[in-house]
């Protein structure tokens, strides 16, 4: 390598150096949040049938069955999506591990806005299922409205907060370096979904009484993270 491309490598590679060192420079890291509590306006249940007999084809037939049934009255509900949760069929064993019979359990899964309509459902269900749980959450309109929202709240409380810095370290300015947003859907963790557990009672009435369908809250949050570059 000649005099001239030495000097020049050598000028690029400090010209490299000193950019990593100026961007480097004055760098702080931040974090801010928005948040607030949505409505839960999406309800989910669960109901299943549970039979024994001593043959496994005669289970599976009741079972299947018992899930058509389910989902025919389901199906009279059209603002409540209603779903087979599946089914399993296990042996019983008796003396000398030998097995003497068969259990199965078959499930259906309900989702809905409409809370009324779902209840009522429910309630019908149970004339012939158990209830298995019931579950509350924000949908999936709702939390990404309530996003879009505390994306700009969250975004105004970062810049506050390098306001902040920039003037306690004196600074004249600032230039973002890096931002991140983190939603609840893009892995920010979010708190525990609020769960109504509902005793697995059979009605002995031919229709049940609808179950209380009080949703509550959840909070959905965003969260922003970054660095800034203070400029004295």
């Amino acid at each position: 390598m000649n005099r001239i491309a030495r000097l020049t490598l050598l000028a690029l590679l400090a010209g490299g150096a000193l950019a990593e060192d100026t961007i480097a420079y004055n760098i702080v890291s931040l974090q801010a949040d928005a948040r607030r509590e949505v409505q839960n306006d999406l309800a989910q249940a669960s109901l299943y049938v549970e039979f024994s007999e001593t043959n496994p084809a005669s289970l599976s037939d009741r079972l299947n069955r018992a899930l058509s049934d389910g989902l025919k009255v389901a199906k009279a509900y059209p603002g409540v999506k209603s779903a087979n949760g599946g089914n399993s069929v296990y042996p019983l064993y008796g003396k000398n591990n030998k097995a003497e019979g068969w259990r199965g359990r078959a499930e259906i899964r309900l989702e809905s806005t409409d809370f009324k309509a779902l209840a009522e459902l429910v309630g019908k269900l149970q004339a012939n299922m158990q209830l298995g749980g019931m579950s509350f959450a924000v949908s999936p309109t709702t939390m990404e409205k309530a996003e879009t929202e505390l994306i700009d709240e969250a975004v105004k409380a970062f810049r506050g907060r390098a306001e902040v810095v920039k003037r306690s370290v004196g600074g004249k300015g600032y230039k973002l370096v890096s931002i991140n947003v983190n939603t609840q859907g893009g892995g920010y963790a979010p708190p525990p979904m609020m769960r109504a557990k509902v005793g697995m009672l059979r009605a002995e009435a031919m229709d049940a009484a609808p179950p209380p369908m009080e949703g509550g809250q959840s909070v959905v949050t965003v969260g922003v993270s970054g660095s800034i570059q203070i400029e004295q």
